[in-house]
């Protein structure tokens, strides 16, 4: 498992070691000892799973304290482009973004923490996408930022037809730096 800083460094971009052979593949997603070594501890209290089309934009989505999650990304059928987004005021890193391609074939997961909206493009026809929290749903501290704000500047890989959104993603907020 290789753990690799972003150019803001408390998202990890995680590549796992993958043992294949004729029968098929193998790979540890998670591994506390490993995660540890890292600074990174995440005790897991919900896992969510979502299927979603091709060209369906989800977020960019939060949860304020004392509601706050992190998140442990990863796809296991399709191709997305997932997007983290600073919102942390204190922060040297506030208003910037990091955006990774996690799909079936790189088996690549993306650690998000406390103080980031998260949010993903789907560019295959169809991605099922599990994203493990260190803190339940809470409705009433759920928040949304527009996922094409101008002030962040997200550089989506849209594809060549329309957006899905959902009505809460239609109707989310700008960015208030």
């Amino acid at each position: 498992m290789k753990i690799i800083d972003t150019h803001i460094p408390d998202i990890k971009l995680i590549q796992p070691t993958i043992l294949t052979d004729s029968r098929g593949f193998f790979y540890e997603n998670i591994h506390a000892e490993k995660l540890r070594a890292y600074g990174i501890h995440m005790p897991i209290q919900q896992e969510n799973i979502s299927r979603s089309a091709q060209g369906t934009l989800r977020g960019l989505h939060y949860q304020i304290a004392p509601h706050a999650q992190s998140k442990w990304v990863h796809v296991v059928r399709g191709h997305i482009f997932d997007v983290a987004v600073d919102i942390r005021p204190e922060s040297s890193t506030y208003g910037q973004w990091v955006g990774v391609h996690l799909s079936d074939e790189n088996r690549h997961m993306l650690i998000i923490p406390h103080g980031f909206a998260h949010g993903f493009y789907v560019l295959s026809d169809l991605a099922d996408v599990v994203y493990k929290c260190d803190a339940v749903y809470h409705k009433e501290s759920e928040r949304a930022i527009r996922w094409d704000d101008p002030t962040l500047g997200i550089d989506w890989p849209l594809l060549d037809h329309p957006i899905q959104l959902s009505d809460k993603d239609k109707a989310a907020a700008l960015f208030q730096p």
